[in-house]
């Protein structure tokens, strides 16, 4: 296969890496920093031309192949630049199921990066288990507002977010996969507290939990019709789990070159630590499936639940190049604990190593069936 660029892409590269010169080191990358100063990174990439590169251009778009996005993740993590703000799965989502007026309504402030937004998917007791989610959501009359009750917690931005896409029980009596309902809903508003949770790598902003005691949202909020909640869900998540997605397959390389070249110049001889060697296998095996998945798409090849393998696999090169920062570093660089800590989530966050292995064997190897 040849992955060199073609001319466009090459200028489009150029063009990036000229932009990001001028840039360099001022975004922080990581910690509370680059939460607070998100927004301001997104609407300089956009602005520049730089972000939305394969959504719809009636949006906000500019309806590149995603090979763009590629590009574009490749040269962030080269430069030391932060990463693209992770919405194409809401972009998605919106996209798919929602009607053409809020389509028209929403997707440009979030593509923009003008309206900030978040997910409310999980709860305290409904994490991997989505289905099993007790926010509700009810009308007092035909037509009328819905009124929120429920508590939603892991929710990415929610400190400084303007919208919620939100999943919620409008059907008790239903089977609780068909009960579900979304909805687009403001954060501005009584009924809506927020409280930030503290990372074990010191994070504060990242994450939050919020509760909906009497929070209002139109009827024709309502994306899809009712009880639709849970297909949106899934393309939701479905998205959230790719690749093209999570964008970070060029930083876990880039994390694992540093440390081979640290190891380098720290050893005169012998082999590289176990730790090293291996996330060096993880992040190349990554590398190339990403390259795949990319393929796949230009042949204009859709992904189910095959976006749990590429979870699983992301979660394995992570966690690799985690335990070879560990052992780099140990405890007495921030930097390189701080991505070991933050790795250890993985496992967690976008739905557990344990669902995915179960969805893999349910849908894609049909076991049990």
């Amino acid at each position: 296969m040849d992955y060199r660029d073609s001319p466009p892409e090459a200028a489009f590269r150029d063009r990036l890496r000229d932009w990001l010169a001028d840039r360099a080191g001022t975004f922080p990358e990581s910690g509370d920093e680059y939460w607070a100063r998100q927004a301001e990174w997104h609407q300089a990439l956009h602005a520049a031309g730089f972000f939305g590169l394969s959504w719809p251009r009636e949006y906000g778009g500019q309806e590149l192949p995603p090979v763009y996005d590629v590009i574009l993740d490749e040269e962030l993590a080269l430069a030391g630049a932060p990463p693209r703000p992770s919405l194409g799965y809401l972009v998605q989502g919106l996209g798919r199921h929602g009607s053409q007026e809020l389509r028209r309504r929403f997707l440009p402030g979030l593509i923009d990066g003008t309206q900030r937004w978040c997910q409310g998917f999980s709860e305290p007791g409904a994490g991997s288990d989505l289905a099993a989610l007790s926010t509700t959501a009810a009308q007092e009359a035909p037509g009328a507002d819905y009124v929120v009750h429920g508590h939603k917690i892991w929710t990415s931005y929610s400190d400084v977010a303007d919208w919620c896409l939100l999943l919620a029980r409008t059907d008790p009596g239903a089977p609780r996969h068909r009960g579900l309902s979304a909805f687009i809903v403001s954060m501005h508003q009584p009924g809506v507290q927020q409280q930030p949770l503290r990372m074990m790598n010191g994070v504060t902003t990242e994450f939050g939990q919020v509760t909906f005691d009497g929070a209002r949202v139109p009827a024709d909020q309502l994306v899809g019709a009712p009880g639709e909640g849970w297909a949106l869900a899934m393309t939701v998540v479905g998205h959230e789990r790719e690749p093209a997605e999570l964008g970070f397959s060029a930083r876990y390389g880039k994390l694992v070159r540093d440390l081979a070249a640290r190891d380098l110049a720290a050893r005169r001889d012998g082999p590289p630590s176990a730790e090293l060697a291996w996330a060096v296998v993880q992040a190349e095996m990554l590398r190339l499936h990403v390259r795949r998945r990319l393929s796949e798409r230009l042949d204009g090849i859709a992904h189910g639940p095959e976006g749990s393998l590429d979870k699983l696999l992301m979660t394995w090169t992570e966690q690799a190049a985690g335990h070879a920062a560990l052992a780099a570093g140990g405890t007495g660089d921030p930097g390189l604990l701080s991505a070991y800590l933050y790795s250890r989530a993985q496992s967690v966050m976008g739905g557990t190593s344990q669902i995915q292995k179960n969805i893999i064997a349910a849908r894609i190897l049909r076991l049990g069936a």
